[in-house]
């Protein structure tokens, strides 16, 4: 089998950030990276799960709404995926910065938080969830749209 592109990336050298990871036609897939891999420290699968709902709540009820195809996260507990389709580097970065602007500092029920909305809507942490989108605002002010990709001399791409 061919080895898929995200396994191309070099992980030991991946930092946090936001990076173009592929692109199919005319959908752009984002890594919204909030870990360093392989470096000890990850998401909680609670915390993943609640940002996961606010992540995808806010960006489905965004300005750039009509680009988004999908936000779920990574397998890895390292951060998450973004598609996006017709939206600009600058749009998905501003989305982003936004998104994790909002949640870390929301407070209230988390959206579609209930048994009849998910399939395993006790797991979820809050507390965790504003922390880690908090942890993240300073790698995302730094971030300019022109910078979204990832270092290909350390990439095996």
């Amino acid at each position: 089998m061919e080895r898929i592109a995200s396994f191309c990336v070099d992980h030991t050298t991946l930092q946090p950030g936001v990076y173009l990871s592929r692109q199919d036609g005319d959908v752009m897939t984002w890594d919204v990276r909030m870990k360093q891999p392989n470096a000890g420290q990850y998401l909680s699968p609670a915390c993943a799960h609640t940002l996961e709902h606010l992540f995808a709540t806010y960006a489905r009820n965004s300005d750039f709404s009509g680009g988004v195809i999908y936000v779920g996260p990574m397998g890895c507990l390292t951060g998450f995926y973004l598609l996006t389709k017709g939206l600009t580097n600058a749009q998905v970065l501003s989305l982003i910065q936004q998104a994790f602007g909002w949640m870390a500092s929301y407070e209230g029920e988390i959206p579609g938080a209930s048994a009849t909305e998910c399939g395993n809507y006790l797991m979820m942490d809050p507390i965790a969830a504003r922390c880690e989108a908090a942890a993240m605002l300073p790698v995302l002010a730094a971030l300019t749209p022109e910078a979204l990709h990832y270092n290909t001399a350390s990439s095996g791409k």
